[in-house]
């Protein structure tokens, strides 16, 4: 908003951060089986730090300009790939397969804290000292992460690189292999790929609806997505439970098509009580979003042998956030020819109907399988 960017850019700039995984989200996956996940996690942040820490220092200067900030997109992509595969695959060997879902569960709660209570702070400190300036709060947090990786104590394994002997290509389509040929985890992935199709064409305009067209507040846009943080929280700490209720099958399906609803919620805004609405709709869909997500990190954890947990992840992430840069692109254009309105109908349609993927499958599935051989 500070370079008055159109819808386009915008859409431009979020398909940028996204662009990496249906790129790089292979080749990662290769070297998240061959070298140390902490170390790689590391070597990320540090590198974020950097990334961020120029928008800033580019403003003081006066240079700053859309063009480096899709470089920022594109680079903060390309070690969110690395670091985000490097940590899924890491997770099993910390915590013990008969403890994902509590492990998953936690780094959720955490995740829905940082990454949504996120903005209601960003929009506090934009109100306050600025855009640019608050970006120097975002690149000291990952000085923070780097310091917390560094301190787990639990010996990480010896990186093993299985199935090829070394050959780098033989490898990556393994993991590929490993998703294409179990009908759960492509089911899995169709599903959480066409939701995230539809979230990120609805995100794409979601600020642009909210300040221009309901002329909302920074602040106030944060606290809505502090409404979604408590969301975020309860769904998170609430997983595991919903998940012995209804079973794993059904939880996944309830869930991805609570989150769908709650986006329907959203251009209903325009009408009147758009904070209470936008409140609603935020919650709903934060709180539905960790309990889908938890259940089916877990479930492809489970049943993926150990030795190509890095490549099953990568695979997954790549299909699954591939659809990403494809939603806010489409979103952008959507918002600049057919209108910003329109353009949330679409997308909360598109993220409704992604439960169909899970009632062709996973729907049967009433509890965790045992874990996978190695």
């Amino acid at each position: 908003m500070v370079l008055g960017a159109t819808p386009f850019q915008v859409g431009l700039l979020s398909a940028l951060e996204f662009l990496a995984f249906p790129v790089l989200g292979l080749v990662a996956g290769v070297y998240a089986d061959r070298f140390r996940r902490i170390r790689i996690m590391a070597a990320c942040d540090v590198l974020r730090t950097l990334i961020f820490g120029s928008v800033p220092l580019a403003w003081a200067f006066g240079i700053l300009s859309m063009e480096q900030l899709y470089i920022v997109a594109l680079l903060t992509g390309i070690c969110t790939v690395f670091f985000d595969i490097s940590y899924q695959s890491y997770l099993p060997a910390l915590v013990g397969r008969r403890d994902l879902v509590e492990g998953n569960s936690k780094l959720e709660v955490t995740r829905s804290i940082a990454q949504l209570s996120g903005p209601a702070l960003a929009g506090l400190l934009i109100q306050l000292v600025g855009a640019t300036q608050a970006i120097l709060v975002d690149a000291a947090s990952y000085v923070v992460s780097v310091i917390s990786l560094l301190s787990i104590r639990k010996p990480e394994p010896d990186p093993r690189p299985a199935g090829a002997a070394g050959n780098f290509w033989q490898e990556l389509r393994e993991g590929v292999q490993v998703v294409l040929g179990n009908p759960t985890l492509w089911k899995i992935a169709g599903c959480t790929a066409t939701s995230n199709l539809g979230g990120n064409m609805i995100f794409a305009v979601y600020l642009i609806f909210a300040y221009r067209y309901l002329h909302l507040s920074p602040a106030t846009v944060g606290l809505i997505f502090a409404a979604g943080a408590v969301g975020g929280l309860l769904g998170a700490l609430a997983a595991g439970w919903v998940a012995r209720v209804l079973g794993l099958g059904l939880t996944l399906l309830v869930t991805i098509v609570l989150g769908g609803l709650g986006n329907l919620i959203v251009p209903l805004a325009q009408y009147g009580f758009a904070v209470p609405v936008l409140v609603i709709a935020t919650f709903v869909f934060f709180f539905a979003n960790p309990i889908y997500n938890i259940n089916q990190v877990s479930l492809r954890q489970a049943i993926t042998p150990d030795r190509v947990q890095g490549r099953m992840n990568a695979t997954m992430r790549t299909i699954v956030w591939g659809t990403l840069p494809i939603g806010s692109f489409a979103g952008g254009i959507l918002g600049t020819y057919a209108g910003i309105v329109p353009t949330l109908w679409i997308g909360a349609a598109i993220a409704t109907l992604a439960g169909l993927w899970i009632l062709a499958g996973p729907v049967r599935l009433r509890d965790q399988p045992e874990p996978a051989a190695p």
